[in-house]
């Protein structure tokens, strides 16, 4: 008998409703929606309805399209000194970083316009069977495991920011903490909201009575959203980047968002050497992989015309005298001596969905009486590269997330995308490496250690020898070696389609991960 498909994700709960709908009938969009859902519930500080994200999807037979249901920027400023804005730090244990909440970070959400945009144009199963388990879970409760209480010891302090954002994390037995692990956890007022956009859509939240408090809220406490720009929020559908890598084709999300389109640029400077001969692991593969990524981030600060429209040309149509430099400064690595989830499906039919959700940290504000903490996408340092409230207008936001449709030479397909901030890009990287240059299997191409550069430090997970981590140093100075694997290096959920049809996912370990095959 064939599996009905498989799905790859966060969180056990969040994989299990994916199984759930395509058990009852649905298929790999379905699945994902189910997903995400429950990922609001089982991953809170990942994921919420108060955010956006991505789909990539292919229907069977059809080629890639992408639905873009992120954040936009408010349609007016308010005045810097009447925001609720201001920073928290985030501790990963091995590195921090600053983020910024309150209700001035709060951008134009999309999550919800996408769940009912995605259900009206691809789905099977009524909206109410899809929300159902994350509904259970909501009221059910669900236990905080390892992964979990790490992830929000990292954002405590935006979890400790008002009293309704610490209710949706608080021990039952001691609500003025963060439950520990083993706890249980609920939410009913979002199996409540989830319901109801079930029966009524996505009108309530933006043109009804929940946006209105929303508005309200934001004009009473420091915000900026209006009325305004809840209405006028869309979903936009757009053509994916293709990027062509050593016979395989990478599908992934294009501009405005940034992500995409540097995950391209470092796929083709790396194409510049031949990573298979240089050994996976060794200190050349490591500089190599480190030199293409500190050379996409230089590109993207110089790229004429970033900071107004970043990246609106496809990586082919770069100024050639731009990429040959870039070519020749990667040649010589051959002789060297954030809050976001992602979830994979691919059903039985041949339908793809990769979707990556973020609330970037989220804002430590909840909408009343839904269980929604929405996102602090104004705060994000990484999706403000200019400076914070100096933002257009009423502009998509561009985001480093990168939901991604692997088209193998050989037939077949990769179901692929991650979460991490900035580190998504360098995630997918490795993994798409793994597989197409050092053939692992998918299971070990996600598993397997991890690099990231940004800003002069070069970030690398272990295991690793003492006599690569001295001969990387010596190019390196920047050099940071973690005590283990983390969080920080992302969460690569993803699914492989062989070209019969099968399918089997492998959860990224770093997140808690988790694959199923759905039979």
């Amino acid at each position: 008998m064939t599996a009905l498909g498989s799905v790859a994700a966060g969180h056990p709960l969040t994989a299990e409703a994916a199984a759930e709908a395509l058990r009852a009938g649905g298929n790999a969009f379905d699945a994902a929606l189910a997903a995400m859902c429950a990922a609001c519930i089982a991953e809170p500080v990942l994921a919420s309805l108060g955010g956006g994200g991505f789909l990539l999807a292919r229907p069977a037979g059809s080629a890639p399209e992408l639905f873009d249901f992120f954040a936009q920027t408010p349609r007016r400023h308010r005045p810097e000194q009447e925001l609720d804005f201001y920073p928290i730090l985030a501790d990963f244990g091995d590195a921090t970083q600053e983020f910024h909440i309150g209700q001035g970070s709060i951008a134009t959400p999309g999550a919800i316009a996408g769940l009912v945009a995605i259900h009206r144009e691809h789905c099977r199963l009524p909206l109410d069977v899809i929300v159902a388990p994350a509904c259970r879970l909501a009221r059910n409760g669900v236990i905080v495991n390892r992964v979990q209480r790490d992830i929000a010891e990292i954002v405590a302090p935006i979890l400790h920011a008002s009293p309704a954002a610490l209710a949706l994390y608080a021990d039952p037995d001691q609500p003025d903490r963060l439950a520990p692990i083993g706890a249980r956890v609920r939410n009913p007022q979002l199996a409540e909201a989830l319901e109801r956009i079930a029966r009524e859509g996505a009108g309530p939240f933006y043109h009804g009575d929940l946006g209105a408090r929303l508005v309200r809220d934001c004009a009473e406490h420091g915000g900026h959203l209006s009325a305004a720009d809840l209405a006028g929020y869309r979903v936009e559908r757009r053509v994916p980047l293709v990027h062509p890598y050593r016979g395989a084709h990478l599908y992934t999300n294009p501009p405005p968002s940034q992500g995409g389109f540097l995950l391209g640029v470092t796929l083709g400077l790396l194409a510049t050497v031949d990573p298979a001969r240089l050994g996976r692991g060794s200190p050349a593969h490591l500089h190599a992989l480190a030199l293409a990524q500190e050379l996409t981030q230089r590109l993207r600060r110089t790229q004429p015309g970033a900071q107004a429209e970043p990246f609106s040309a496809p990586l082919s149509e770069l100024t050639p005298s731009i990429m040959d430099a870039y070519r020749k400064l990667m040649e010589g690595a051959a002789t060297f001596s954030r809050g976001t989830t992602q979830i994979s499906v691919a059903d039985r039919d041949g339908n793809l969905a990769s979707v990556t959700l973020s609330n970037g940290e989220g804002a430590g504000y909840v909408l009343p009486g839904t269980g929604i903490m929405l996102n602090n996408m104004l705060g994000e340092e990484d999706i403000n590269p200019h400076g914070f409230h100096r933002w257009p207008t009423n502009r998509r936001i561009s985001s480093m997330m990168a939901p991604s449709l692997l088209a193998l030479a050989e037939g077949g397909w990769v179901v692929t995308g991650s979460s991490g901030s900035n580190r998504i890009r360098s995630a997918i990287l490795q993994v798409v490496s793994n597989l197409i240059d050092f053939g692992l299997d998918l299971e070990a191409a996600v598993a397997s250690p991890r690099m990231h550069y940004e800003d002069g430090v070069l970030n690398l997970e272990p295991p690793i020898t003492a006599e690569t981590i001295a001969a990387l140093g010596m190019h390196w100075p920047g050099l940071k070696v973690w005590n283990r694997g983390s969080v920080f290096f992302g969460g690569a959920h993803s699914v492989a389609v062989a070209p019969d049809g099968s399918t089997h996912g492998a959860g990224d370990p770093r997140r808690g991960g988790v694959a199923l095959q759905v039979d």
